[in-house]
C-alpha cells in the first residue's frame, strides 16, 4: 500500500500533447503536501502536484471533499501508528468522482464516486491517479458530505456496536467524547437499532447548545464527565438498564468513572486517547465484576478483512441505507475551500471542537 501511495504522489509523466485524457479537461492538480513531520501549520503547504501516468489498472479521480480527522493530524506530526513515506499528501478520507479508468479496470467507470479502501491514500488534493485496489465504490445518491466522512467514523461506530457485545433493542451503551464524529455516528446507529445511549461530554461554555444537538440526533441522555461521579446517575438507570458496552475515546479519570457504570461482564472498547492519559482500572473491577477491556482500530479491521469483501460490502450497504432513510447524517461540518486550509487546520487543533473541517475542491 505504501509503495502504491508513493507512486501516486511521485508519478510524474503526463500524456503526450494531443492525447485525449481527462487530465486535459481539468485544471492542473494541487494538494496539501508535507515534506517533514511537525505541527501542521508549520509543515503543510499547498503545492502543485504531478498526476501519475494512467496505467492499465489505475483510476483517475477528481476529489470532491475530504475531512480533516485527528488521525490525519497525528500522521503529519509523526506520532501515528502508520506513517506515509515522505513527501506525502495529507488526508486519509474523502470522496472523489472517477474521471478516467485504465483498460483493465472493470468495477469502476467515469462518473462513479469512490472513497479510499485504506489509509495513506492522500485525499487532500484536487485530483490523483490511484490503483483500483486502493478505491471503493460508493453510491452517488447520498449527500457528498456523508460520502466524504463515511469510511472512518461511521464504520468505527458500526463495528464497535456490532462486534463486541450482542446488543438487542432496549439495551444501553455508554460513551465518552460523544460529540466526536464517531460519537455522533454511535448515537444515530444505536437509535436506528433501538439501543439507548448515555453520552458523556466535557463541560463547556456552550453545553446547552451541544446537548440540544446530540439529543436531536437521537441521544437518550447527555451528561458531563463531572456527573459520572454524582449520585444522580442512579436516576438514569431507573428507566434504562446499565450498559453492557462502553466506548472510550478519552482515557484518564473519565474512563475510570465511566467503567463504574458498566454491567458485570460488560465490555469497554477503547478506540482513542484524547486526554493522552492511560486507562486506569481498579483491580476490583476485574476480580468482582469481570469487566473486559478491548481495543479497536478501523485500519486494522480493514487489514484483517482484506480478503473478506462480503463483510466490508455489507457494512457499507447498511450504512448507506441508514443515510438514505435519514437515520445517519454527516457530523456537524464546516466546509472550507482548499485555499483556506490553514484556517481549517487551525480550527481542527482548537479545544472543544464540535465541527469537523471539510476541505472542498
Amino acid at each position: 500500500m505504501q509503495r502504491a501511495a508513493a507512486r501516486v504522489l511521485r508519478g510524474a509523466r503526463t500524456p503526450p500533447a494531443g492525447t485525449p485524457s481527462a487530465t486535459a479537461r481539468v485544471p492542473p492538480p494541487r494538494g496539501l503536501l508535507y515534506e517533514r513531520h511537525g505541527e501542521p501549520a508549520a509543515v503543510v503547504q499547498l503545492k502543485d502536484l504531478k498526476v501519475a501516468e494512467l496505467r492499465d489498472s489505475d483510476v483517475h479521480v477528481k476529489m470532491l471533499a475530504a475531512p480533516i480527522n485527528p488521525a490525519d493530524i497525528n500522521m503529519i506530526q509523526g506520532t501515528y501508528a502508520i506513517l506515509s513515506p515522505l513527501p506525502a499528501v495529507g488526508g486519509n478520507e474523502g470522496v472523489g468522482e472517477v474521471l478516467e479508468v485504465g483498460r483493465r479496470v472493470t468495477a469502476l467507470k467515469p462518473g462513479d464516486w469512490v472513497i479510499p479502501a485504506g489509509a495513506g491514500v492522500g485525499t487532500w488534493r484536487t485530483q490523483g491517479v490511484f490503483p483500483e485496489e486502493m478505491l471503493l465504490k460508493v453510491p452517488n445518491d447520498i449527500p457528498v458530505l456523508c460520502a466524504a466522512t463515511l469510511s472512518v467514523n461511521p464504520c468505527t461506530a458500526y463495528r464497535m456496536l456490532a462486534d463486541f457485545e450482542t446488543l438487542a433493542p432496549g439495551d444501553s451503551v455508554i460513551q465518552n467524547a460523544a460529540n466526536s464524529g464517531v460519537g455522533q455516528a454511535v448515537i444515530q446507529i444505536a437509535k436506528a437499532s433501538g439501543i439507548k445511549t448515555i453520552n458523556v461530554v466535557r463541560d463547556r461554555p456552550d453545553l446547552p447548545k451541544l446537548v440540544e444537538r446530540l439529543m436531536a440526533l437521537g441521544a437518550d441522555h447527555v451528561i458531563t464527565e463531572e456527573m459520572l461521579r454524582k449520585p444522580e446517575m442512579k436516576d438514569i438507570f431507573k428507566s434504562i438498564p446499565k450498559p453492557r458496552l462502553a466506548l472510550n475515546c478519552v482515557g484518564g479519570k473519565s474512563t475510570t468513572e465511566m467503567l463504574r457504570h458498566l454491567q458485570p461482564k460488560g465490555t469497554m472498547v477503547t478506540y482513542g486517547g484524547m486526554a493522552k492519559q492511560p486507562v486506569m482500572v481498579p483491580v476490583s473491577t476485574f476480580i468482582f465484576r469481570d469487566v473486559r477491556l478491548r481495543g479497536f482500530w478501523m485500519t486494522q479491521w480493514k487489514k484483517d478483512h482484506a480478503q473478506d469483501q462480503e463483510s466490508l460490502t455489507s457494512m457499507m450497504d447498511a450504512l448507506c441505507q441508514l443515510i438514505r432513510r435519514g437515520q445517519l447524517t454527516a457530523p456537524a461540518c464546516t466546509e472550507v475551500p482548499l485555499q483556506d486550509y490553514k484556517a481549517a487546520l487551525e480550527a481542527t487543533m482548537k479545544p472543544f471542537t464540535s465541527s469537523k473541517q471539510i476541505l472542498l475542491f
